[in-house]
């Protein structure tokens, strides 16, 4: 029989969900579980039961929920200073901006908030180095996107995606964009124009499916881009700061993406923060007014991003992702089960592609205490933060060996 706390903890989580569903717009399907407490890889439910942790929130959390130097520099300057604008200076930003791009390799950053914003600037960069830079005819520039590929949901981001779900019934969509297959080398080749600004490109596509391209397809890309004075894009935001088990996934073929895009990471679990980083001279293309962000760069999300990026390196998560990972993947390919196509992946970012719907294997996972989800309708990503332990990795294969057997 339920205890009177446990089915009071039930009933709980049962109206919370209620009044969710009620007052709040429904372009969401979360799993049936009602999260209370977080720390490191775990996630306590209204009721008490402990959950790992293998979403991350779609690797915002590589750092661990709650890390006690991430929410110190938080607290700290919340209570200092919070917010200006970009209308004066303040006194974190110029060392966010420091530590940013030399910890990335790049001249100059800037930041903004959410992954989507700094999609959306990459566009806005590119298509002002295609007009003041390559010379292409005002309003035609072109900007070559991926099938399946996922940069946020504003209808221009919409726009760069080939999947329905994210398009149907908000068009018209915004023009420019040049569809080609992921991983096809010959596809964008023919796709590249006399007005094509820029390759924009997930070096894993996570949202997609955790669809891997071909090796040396990043590489070759980059290449190709240059010959036709094409710049080329690195989305980062899902794949960087240790997700893949190198500090960016572009860089594991040795790419120095033209622009590369951040987010997600970079603010520790706790804020919103991305950024888009690129030279001193195509930088330059931007001038006051041009773009911006009333929280573009504000001193709270500065402190946060900076304590976020030392915890990375500091606890060498990005060494940590790359082992666990072998790990995770070694158990999970070595499971026998009808119910497994595939398992595919790189670091703690894997996919595995299911004959079965991966949303019910999902639901079923919370039996074991496990919190996963499900993408393209038949894909199951596991993703846990970067501060899993080999101990705690051990006990995903075996429990997801369970849910399929019941399944």
């Amino acid at each position: 029989m339920m205890s009177s706390d446990a089915r009071a903890g039930h009933e709980t989580a049962a109206a919370l969900i209620a009044a969710e569903m009620t007052f709040g717009a429904r372009n969401y399907h979360p799993l049936p579980l009602v999260a209370r407490h977080a720390q490191g890889v775990w996630i306590t439910d209204v009721h008490g039961d402990r959950y790992l942790d293998c979403v991350s929130a779609y690797s915002a959390v590589n750092q661990g929920h709650a890390h006690p130097r991430i929410v110190a520099a938080l607290t700290e300057q919340a209570g200092r200073l919070a917010l200006t604008s970009r209308a004066m200076h303040n006194d974190v930003l110029p060392r966010f901006l420091q530590r940013l791009t030399e910890v990335c390799e790049y001249e100059v950053a800037l930041p903004v908030n959410t992954g989507v914003e700094a999609s959306e600037t990459a566009v806005k960069l590119l298509r002002r180095y295609g007009y003041r830079v390559k010379g292409i005819p005002a309003d035609q520039a072109e900007v070559i996107v991926c099938h399946h590929a996922f940069h946020g949901r504003t209808t221009t981001a919409i726009s760069m995606s080939s999947d329905e779900e994210y398009r149907v019934d908000f068009g018209p969509l915004t023009p420019g964009f040049v569809h080609v297959p992921y991983g096809d080398l010959a596809a964008l080749e023919a796709a590249i124009g006399p007005r094509t600004a820029g390759f924009i490109v997930e070096p894993i596509q996570g949202e997609g499916g955790v669809n891997v391209p071909p090796i040396g397809y990043l590489r070759a890309a980059a290449d190709l881009c240059r010959q036709h004075r094409v710049l080329f894009v690195a989305d980062e935001i899902q794949t960087g700061f240790g997700r893949t088990g190198a500090l960016f996934a572009s860089r594991e073929e040795g790419v120095q993406a033209d622009v590369l895009i951040v987010g997600k990471a970079l603010g520790g679990g706790v804020y919103p923060v991305s950024a888009v980083l690129a030279s001193r001279d195509l930088m330059g293309l931007f001038e006051p007014g041009s773009h911006g962000s009333t929280f573009g760069g504000n001193p709270l999300g500065s402190a946060v991003a900076l304590a976020a990026i030392d915890v990375l390196l500091d606890e060498r998560l990005v060494d940590c992702a790359r082992e666990r990972g072998e790990e995770l993947l070694a158990s999970l390919r070595a499971i026998e089960s009808p119910a497994i196509r595939e398992v595919r992946g790189r670091g703690l970012l894997i996919g595995v592609e299911l004959t079965i719907p991966a949303r019910a294997v999902a639901e079923a996972l919370l039996t074991e205490r496990i919190i996963a989800k499900d993408t393209h309708s038949t894909v199951l990503r596991l993703a846990p933060p970067l501060v899993i332990t080999a101990e705690q990795t051990a006990t995903i294969a075996p429990a997801l060996e369970r849910v399929l057997a019941r399944l």
